[in-house]
């Protein structure tokens, strides 16, 4: 099972008996069994019909509608979700319950932090012209998750928390990259240097691959626990991407470390950075690789979630 990545204009995705039929201009035909594919990412003015997203939905396959020059998540049409309703009550369940709430945000949290000090101490040892601010931002990162193994029970202070990780993580982050990348921290919306561009990307990448697991496991992704619902946002599947931004950030530096990935890649436009459309071709294949284990983890961690929330609504319910 794989990902098919269409990052063309007017390409046009028809389903035909058991495969995918692909026509690009000025290009034959490209035949791909449904069977082999497991997600479909949508960048730009691809033409389909409503019976070839029906199909590919009810194979299970989710496409994911990528929008903008800079490739924002607009939506996701994914197939059937779980079927047990009980996973959903005791989400809903832990969501009213305050302590339960903040006990979910800070497993999420501190797997987070720990994933960005991991990065900053593997960081050390591979720049040691770097450690004074590599060092620094590591001891910071160490005394904030020694805050979280205190008794927090408000999801305010977690999330001051987690902004103050944030900027000590990126303050040493940046300093892994060359000045020519003029990457100055995290910015986005849009990203105006190289290495946000990629940050933005994968992201967005890792987002879908969220909403997608949760919606397989029958959860609601709309209620989160670090981050609070919002009108429009999957709140849980931002939850759940959080520890895996440290990995995704390790992956980004080693593109550029390797110049898998150069300045000359990137173009700018309406004021932001974008990956060319040749390096997205690129980005999207070493992304797969990257990816594996980041569906792994999710599929795992949700799992564990799902075996927390209904323990404790089963004790309850007898």
């Amino acid at each position: 099972m794989s990902t098919l990545y269409i990052d063309r204009k007017y390409t046009s995705m028809q389903q035909q008996g058991a495969s995918l039929v692909l026509r690009r201009p000025d290009e034959g035909l490209q035949r791909i069994p449904l069977a082999m594919i497991e997600r479909v990412v949508i960048h730009g003015k691809v033409q389909t019909d409503t019976a070839t997203l029906g199909a590919l939905a009810g194979s299970g396959v989710t496409v994911t509608l990528l929008t903008g020059r800079h490739g924002r998540h607009r939506a996701s049409v994914l197939g059937p979700p779980g079927k047990d309703a009980l996973r959903r009550l005791a989400q809903y369940r832990a969501f009213e319950d305050p302590r339960a709430s903040v006990d979910v945000a800070r497993c999420i949290l501190r797997r987070k932090l720990a994933g960005q000090q991991r990065l900053l101490a593997r960081a050390i040892r591979q720049r040691p012209d770097l450690r004074h601010p590599l060092r620094k931002g590591c001891n910071r990162l160490k005394a904030l998750r020694s805050d979280l193994k205190n008794q927090v029970h408000d999801l305010d202070r977690l999330r001051g928390i987690e902004g103050a990780a944030a900027s000590a993580y990126f303050a040493a982050y940046q300093k892994l990259f060359p000045a020519s990348l003029e990457f100055r921290g995290r910015k986005r919306r849009p990203p105006p240097d190289p290495v946000n561009a990629v940050l933005s990307l994968g992201y967005t990448l890792l987002f879908s691959e969220a909403v997608k697991a949760v919606h397989d496991a029958g959860l609601d992704p709309y209620l989160g626990f670090l981050h609070a619902p919002a009108h429009g946002r999957e709140s849980l599947a931002a939850d759940l991407i959080e520890p895996l931004r440290p990995r995704f950030d390790g992956f980004a530096w080693w593109l550029f470390r390797n110049r898998l990935l150069r300045a000359e890649d990137f173009k700018r436009d309406d004021g932001g950075c974008l990956l060319s459309k040749s390096a997205r071709g690129k980005f999207y294949g070493l992304y797969e690789e990257h990816a594996a284990p980041a569906r792994r983890w999710l599929r795992l961690f949700i799992y564990a979630l799902i075996d927390h929330l209904t323990s404790g609504y089963q004790d309850e319910n007898g």
